[in-house]
């Protein structure tokens, strides 16, 4: 679906509520509307809405940093190896759906993005925020719907809870994935290397 919002036709503006906060965001209007409603099979209708410059983010209550529709960070990474590690331990296997990351990287040892303050994927510069805390959602079968409300959140809390200085941050929430904010924009593809800058 491609949709076009002229900055000349009078499109309306409308609030949408992210964390008990208010966040502005742009109609993308009925036809993006009515696919959406349509591909959720809702009862109710749901609406895009575009995120523009001259309106004013949220910031986020830990890290600071300037945050508009997701939770903690516009991006979120993981390895493969963090996950073959986890699935060594699990009798049936998680995939990387149970996570839904933004970007996979290959090639390193598990965990290993853990360390990595700012990398470079790309022409795009990527700082990292903070850990993913993980919740009840993993335990839902990214194919079926069905959740398990088990694991593999049970086994992540077995070896992957934060530091004790850090438990007014994540509480009892394991960590699995780390969060990015965008530096530098820029074009990024699949089979990019990732560098890292400082770590």
């Amino acid at each position: 679906l491609q949709v076009t919002v002229s900055r000349h036709y009078p499109v309306r503006c409308m609030f949408c509520r992210v964390w008990s906060k208010d966040i502005q965001g742009r109609d993308c209007g009925d036809e993006a509307s009515l696919w959406i409603t349509q591909y959720l099979a809702g009862e109710r209708t749901y609406r895009l809405v575009q995120f523009e410059s001259d309106m004013k983010p949220r910031r986020h209550h830990e890290h600071g940093s300037k945050v508009v529709y997701p939770d903690d960070s516009p991006i979120m990474l993981l390895s493969e190896a963090s996950l073959e590690d986890l699935n060594t331990r699990l009798e049936r296997k998680a995939t990387v759906g149970n996570f839904r990351p933004s970007i996979v990287v290959s090639g390193c040892e598990a965990f290993a993005e853990d360390s990595w303050d700012e990398i470079q994927i790309g022409s795009m510069r990527l700082y990292r925020v903070m850990a993913c805390s993980r919740c009840i959602f993993t335990t839902v079968d990214p194919e079926t719907g069905v959740i398990d409300r088990k694991e593999p959140l049970e086994t992540l809390k077995s070896y992957r809870l934060c530091d004790p200085s850090e438990k007014h941050i994540y509480k009892t929430a394991p960590l699995f994935g780390q969060y990015y904010r965008v530096d530098k924009t820029g074009i990024l593809q699949v089979g990019d290397p990732v560098y890292k800058i400082t770590y």
